[in-house]
């Protein structure tokens, strides 16, 4: 029975096992670093806290700025080697934060690191494109999802170690962890083979500085932001309205957070499956803003005054709702982002579709803490009508894509 489980986590494809592969090498190195990043910054660099958090915003800038010319200039040089530049990109930088000294290293270095950062996502969605069969390759961005959260978790761990060792040597070591992990990575995308693409697009290297004027796509994407919301309520919301708000014990959201994981890593891949079909990715999409409004309910009655377990109670339902629309909203995302970008343009629309993450990072934390908390349950309830809107809107800019395949290629659409 547990082999046969087993079997459903593993790709079916070589192409699969290796981005699998490349996603734990990937997440095991990234889990070293944000568990003792922040002590290395400032017991061994010597930073302040507003410094490492100015230098955090940066790489955020950095991030958003160059995440769709990077895509352009994927489609234009192959999504595959760029990808792997990318990995030895972040390798030596990371190597570089061994040696900085001030401030003003760490912002140059911290930017520098930021440039491929959102790129990456995107840059392997367009290699699974290729390198994966169609009706695989939703499964394989899961199973990477699954194996990411797994190696998030076991980087943490192997990190206690050394972050109790309390020495310089072993908050280095953490940084160096991090960087070999990318040149594996990158090791493992050298020997891939990747099958015959479309011609790389020829376009001016500043393209993108014209408009992205694919409005359907955009709104699409606007769409998928907004059901993103998941992000910034597991890691905003839960602690902070469990802890101000309702009567559950400050340890629960320790207990919370370790439930999403779990659960993360067990379903990611069975919520998967079916999304290659007929509508999938549409369907995935409103179960995912419905996930979200009940879970909105959820929070907003864990705050009635009704005792410590009636509030443990709804916020484990809440965090269940809200981890099934965590799932749901990524397989759409992943199946709708694919299905409506242009073989010759594809990472550039990918890129397109991940900055509606980037806008998570930038407007979810303070729609949960000036909205949500700050409203209370009527902030919730805006949330909420926030979503309803989304899931009706939807079908919009879908029907609009969809009528455009058909027209390209002579057949009805199969959306709805």
């Amino acid at each position: 029975m547990i082999s046969r489980f087993l079997r459903g986590y593993v790709p079916a494809s070589a192409a699969g096992r290796a981005f699998a592969l490349v996603a734990l090498f990937d997440s095991v190195g990234t889990g070293f670093y944000l568990a003792g990043s922040t002590i290395f910054f400032i017991r061994v660099v010597g930073l302040s806290e507003v410094q490492v958090g100015l230098g955090l915003a940066l790489t955020g800038l950095t991030a958003f700025l160059a995440t769709v010319p990077l895509g352009v200039l994927a489609d234009r040089w192959g999504a595959k080697r760029m990808l792997t530049l990318y990995q030895l990109w972040r390798a030596f930088w990371f190597t570089a934060l061994l040696f900085v000294h001030g401030p003003v290293a760490f912002y140059v270095v911290s930017a520098l690191l930021g440039v491929v950062e959102r790129a990456v996502s995107p840059a392997s969605q367009a290699v699974v494109s290729v390198a994966v069969p169609g009706k695989d390759r939703t499964r394989v961005m899961a199973t990477m999802r699954a194996v990411r959260n797994i190696g998030f978790s076991l980087g943490a761990v192997l990190t206690v170690p050394l972050l109790a060792s309390g020495s310089d040597l072993a908050y280095r070591a953490v940084i160096l962890v991090d960087a070999a992990s990318f040149v594996f990575a990158a090791l493992l995308l050298s020997r891939l083979r990747v099958p015959a693409t479309p011609p790389p697009v020829r376009r001016g290297g500043l393209s993108f500085l014209s408009g992205f004027n694919d409005r359907r796509y955009l709104g699409l994407s606007a769409v998928s932001c907004v059901l993103a919301v998941h992000m910034p309520l597991l890691a905003v919301a839960i602690p902070l309205w469990t802890i101000r708000e309702t009567d559950a014990p400050t340890a629960l959201v320790a207990v919370l957070v370790l439930l999403n994981t779990v659960l993360a890593v067990l379903f990611q891949i069975p919520f998967s499956r079916g999304a290659e079909s007929d509508g999938g990715g549409l369907r995935a999409m409103r179960l995912a803003g419905c996930a979200l409004i009940a879970s909105c309910a959820m929070f907003a009655a864990s705050a009635a005054p009704l005792g410590t377990a009636y509030a443990c109670a709804m916020l484990v339902i809440a965090t269940l709702l809200l981890t099934a629309a965590e799932l749901w909203q990524s397989v759409g995302a992943w199946e709708l982002s694919y299905a409506y970008a242009p073989e010759d343009r594809k990472a550039e629309y990918l890129s397109i579709f991940a900055l509606g993450n980037s806008a998570q990072d930038v407007l979810g934390p303070p729609l949960v803490t000036v909205v949500v908390l700050g409203w209370g349950e009527a902030g919730w309830a805006a949330l909420a009508a926030l979503l309803l809107g989304a899931v009706l809107v939807l079908p919009l800019p879908i029907a609009r894509l969809d009528k455009r395949l058909a027209t390209a290629e002579g057949t009805r659409p199969s959306t709805f």
